[in-house]
């Protein structure tokens, strides 16, 4: 079968590989559509990062391995005892891998498990191929309504969707998302399914300041020309915004997330930091502010997705919006990753149609 496989940085090679057999109490699925995410360019110009070059604790893989974890497909075979699935149902594909057994996941967080992964990042596959096979738990199924092309960015939103829980929403809540890529319009999608206040957006990007007007933002800012804590609070009568989700990850970033909170407000953290950077924590002392981390999503996320796509509270074409392109996975380096490197201000999400 055809597989995309990364191999360290700038080597993804389309080969033909060995198709994976079901095992016991695992799925086999023909993924359909699978999205291109900033993980997959930071491994692609700067990993192996998630990618393992010593066994993995879990999946006991290392490179190469085949790429893809944002995906949906077909089940095409169960394995001995899976009863719950049927062949040819389509499903969406929540890649978190964790052990079971460490204190996180026996508490339900497998997202912080303590010997992480995700499927097509760590081992056991990945979507940009012709099979993959994952454990039957992985795997939840969609409602007739949500086309596969839109299940593909289940993962995304859970992300967003993630973030929100995490933190105090309240329907009158005043908000500032930083950052109006992928993440942040997920975050905007989960804000206006569950109900919000004013939605404040920082962006650079011209045409990711569209997206995010489309998506629903009420406000956009531009860093470069706007004091964002300042003009937040312009917004806000003065007071300062309930919640910031930081999706950008950048030091001057979280200065005006922490300036630009109200008394007992709450800055959410969904970037991945690159770097250490210079932190005051006076900024959120004197306001009695909380900072609040968030990573990935749990699996309740993905079924509060799912839910929320299938009756229309997520609206079912508008998911579909943040697709910006679709390509086969022959060309997935060429113009998927290459693509994003040097023109993602005109991408929200590319998926790789299998």
């Amino acid at each position: 079968m055809r597989a995309a496989r990364y191999y360290g940085k700038e080597d993804i090679r389309i080969e033909e590989i060995e198709e994976p057999v079901v095992k016991e109490g695992w799925i086999k699925i023909k993924p359909a559509f699978v999205g291109i995410c900033g993980t997959d360019l930071h491994e692609y110009l700067g990993g192996p990062n998630f990618s393992p070059i010593t066994p993995h604790p879990v999946t006991k893989e290392t490179i190469p391995i085949t790429i893809g974890h944002e995906f949906s497909g077909t089940v095409t075979a169960l394995g001995e005892g899976v009863t719950n699935f049927k062949v040819g149902q389509n499903v969406s594909i929540q890649p978190t891998i964790y052990d079971t057994t460490c204190y996180a996941c026996k508490n339900g967080l497998e997202n912080v498990c303590y010997n992480a992964g995700f499927v097509g990042l760590s081992g056991w596959g990945g979507g940009v191929s012709d099979a993959v096979c994952v454990p039957a738990n992985y795997v939840l199924p969609l409602p007739d309504n949500i086309p596969l092309d839109v299940a593909a960015l289940v993962e995304p939103l859970a992300v967003g969707w993630h973030a929100v829980s995490r933190s105090p929403l309240k329907e009158d809540s005043s908000i500032l998302i930083l950052g109006g890529g992928p993440i942040g319009i997920a975050v905007i999608n989960a804000l206006k399914a569950r109900g919000c206040g004013k939605i404040i957006v920082s962006e650079i990007s011209s045409s990711r300041q569209n997206f995010c007007t489309h998506f629903g933002a009420d406000v956009i800012l531009d860093p470069r020309k706007d004091d964002v804590a300042a003009r937040s609070k312009e917004e806000t009568g003065g007071l300062g915004v309930d919640i910031v989700f930081d999706c950008a990850g950048v030091a001057s970033g979280l200065k005006s997330a922490c300036q630009g909170i109200r008394a007992r407000g709450t800055v959410v953290n969904v970037a991945i930091w690159e770097k250490e950077i210079p932190f005051q924590p006076n900024e959120l002392v004197w306001k009695e502010g909380t900072y609040v981390a968030c990573l990935g999503y749990v699996q309740q996320d993905f079924k509060d997705v799912i839910e929320a796509i299938a009756s229309g509270r997520i609206g079912r074409m508008k998911p579909r919006d943040m697709i910006t392109s679709k390509i086969s996975l022959e060309n997935v380096v060429e113009h998927g990753h290459k693509e994003l490197i040097h023109n993602k201000d005109k991408h929200v999400k590319i998926l790789v149609q299998i």
